[in-house]
């Protein structure tokens, strides 16, 4: 049994292939408790930071006069804009299971 979240590449395209050079990331029962989670939640936050890292790499040049379109700015900008959002509500599941689990009797 694998979970399938190839369907995160809809959301903002690119972020799969960063974390792991796939268009899915499947995890095996077996794998998470190896510590794979952790490895695949930090590979995530790279792949964040490097499109936030691309995102103003792009705005820098385009305001340095160097010929970049203004449409590749704004989709680069939305990119990392939506990464960023997607990471913050992985974060706020994490933390609301977390709490949900401290929660529950012994």
């Amino acid at each position: 049994m694998s979970i399938n979240v190839g369907n995160l590449n809809r959301l903002v395209p690119g972020l799969l292939e960063r974390i792991d050079g796939a268009k899915t990331v499947r995890i095996e029962p077996q794998q998470a408790e190896e510590g794979k989670f952790t490895e695949l939640f930090t590979n995530m936050l790279n792949s964040v930071n490097d499109i936030q890292t691309d995102a103003g790499q792009i705005k820098d040049a385009m305001l340095a006069g160097e010929p970049v379109e203004l449409h590749q700015v704004m989709i680069k900008a939305e990119q990392a804009g939506i990464a960023t959002d997607l990471l913050l509500e992985i974060r706020n599941k994490l933390l609301s299971a977390y709490t949900e689990l401290m929660r529950m009797p012994m």
